[in-house]
């Protein structure tokens, strides 16, 4: 280059401008290919080799992650190194994904002769349908562009990110041919805050020992033990014999203060007599990020879980809190 140098924001446009066209002409090159592509991925009963050189390489590696991340197992094998031992990684039933825009990386090539001895199929991602990795592949899928966003046109730039945008494009169509939920991905990713936000309220709420509860016929001397005992500013106030336990009403904090605003002999009645009905419930299946919800919208700081109108345990805020959800 010479001349002057560009603004920086000029230079920058125009990288931009041109990497989100060579991911927008990717849409007219996708035939039936990458139908098929999709359909050998989804029926493998192995792991999706990822492979790739140089930049190929590292955008094969995210690929791979985003497959494993989506309900389809797989991992990068370096060529190189394949062709110097880890081939012993492949096994049967394994699918290889290839990315070389030339498609004449020739550690790949080398590949290929094992890959076809070995029974394993190829898809190759590469810019040239001629190319011989691309006349090898089972299926290939082309990733052409008009040009780098390298001012030289020569650093992989536009063709990385036509790569990636295609391995994206492979990995979400295997999310809705496998019917992949996000539950499931929250199953892959426990650690994570997508994860948290989809843990159900069966998994957080308080049950057993630690759940406070009454009976109706429960004297307000004892339930306002129960109270301080579980230590949630709140009971469950239950009706029906031993293990029915259906739940028709709750007692707080709150409810006592106003209770003895009223009555001071408060003592000398039951908790079925105090007790506050049609209090806020949800179902042992709900999400976390429901039930934080419903006490947000009520500004309440718990939800009793039931199935049908059984008591089965209770969710507080602080358990929430923990989790981070906010």
């Amino acid at each position: 280059m010479s001349g002057k140098p560009r603004p920086p924001r000029e230079v920058a446009r125009e990288v931009l401008e041109t990497e989100a066209r060579s991911v927008l002409g990717l849409v007219p090159q996708l035939d039936e290919a990458f139908d098929r592509a999709v359909e050998l991925v989804r029926g493998c009963s192995g792991r999706v080799v990822c492979t790739g050189m140089g930049k190929s390489g590292i955008v094969m590696k995210k690929v791979a992650a985003t497959l494993s991340s989506t309900g389809t197992p797989a991992f990068f094998l370096h060529p190189a190194e394949a062709i110097h031992g880890d081939l012993g990684m492949l096994v049967a039933g394994d699918v290889v994904l290839a990315a070389s825009f030339s498609g004449t990386t020739e550690e790949l090539l080398r590949l290929v002769e094992t890959l076809k001895r070995l029974g394993v199929p190829l898809i190759a991602m590469t810019g040239n349908p001629a190319s011989p990795l691309a006349r090898h592949a089972d299926f290939h899928l082309r990733v052409a562009i008009d040009r780098e966003a390298c001012p030289l046109n020569l650093a992989p730039t536009a063709s990385t990110t036509a790569t990636l945008a295609l391995g994206d494009a492979l990995a979400m169509a295997l999310i809705e041919a496998r019917g992949f939920t996000a539950e499931d991905f929250a199953r892959l990713h426990p650690g994570g805050q997508l994860g948290k936000r989809l843990l159900r309220v069966g998994e957080l709420m308080h049950s057993g020992g630690d759940l406070p509860k009454v009976h109706r016929s429960t004297p307000m001397r004892d339930a306002i033990y129960e109270m301080s005992r579980k230590g949630l500013g709140i009971t469950a106030v239950v009706d029906g014999p031993e293990g029915a336990d259906e739940l028709v009403g709750c007692i707080s904090d709150g409810d006592l203060r106003r209770l003895l605003e009223k009555d001071e002999g408060l003592l000398r009645h039951t908790a079925g007599e105090c007790m506050r009905t049609a209090p806020r419930t949800i179902g042992p299946d709900e999400l976390a990020s429901a039930a934080l919800k419903t006490m947000e919208d009520h500004r309440i700081t718990s939800l009793f879980v039931c199935a049908e109108r059984r008591l089965l345990g209770i969710v507080h805020l602080h358990d929430l809190w923990r989790l981070e959800l906010f």
